[in-house]
Formats: structure tokens, C-alpha cells, sequence
């Protein structure tokens, strides 16, 4: 318990380190209005990697069923 505690503290202490540093290329790309592309862009790329997770999430499924259908015949 004490080692999961000590590890949670220095990760969240290293988020408030990063935090903390200033990006540049953001505010270059914030002035400039190109962060709203590359905030599409990652969502589109992320949402299709949900949506493929899914997908296979489901034909797993229907395998798994199938399978164990199989093997209640006989």
C-alpha cells in the first residue's frame, strides 16, 4: 500500500513539473490557428482507434459465442 502511495505521489509530482514548462511550438501554432488541426486530427485518429476497438470487441464476441455453442452440441 505504502509503495502504490510513494509511486501515485511522484507521478502526480512529475505532472506538476511538465506543467509547469512552457511549449512553444503550442503557442506558435495557437497564434497562428493551426492547434485546432491538430486537435481534429488527433480526436479523428483516436476516435478510430475506439471505434476499431469496438468493432473488434464485437466479432471477439460473436466468436466466443459461436464457440461455445459449438462445444454445447456436443
Amino acid at each position: 500500500m505504502s509503495n502504490k502511495l510513494t509511486a501515485l505521489f511522484f507521478v502526480l509530482l512529475s505532472a506538476i513539473n511538465a506543467n509547469a514548462q512552457a511549449v512553444e511550438m503550442a503557442d506558435v501554432m495557437r497564434s497562428n490557428g493551426k492547434i485546432f488541426v491538430v486537435v481534429a486530427v488527433a480526436s479523428t485518429v483516436m476516435a478510430g482507434i475506439i471505434g476499431f476497438m469496438v468493432y473488434l470487441d464485437m466479432r471477439v464476441r460473436k466468436m466466443e459465442k459461436a464457440q461455445s455453442n459449438k462445444q454445447n452440441v456436443y
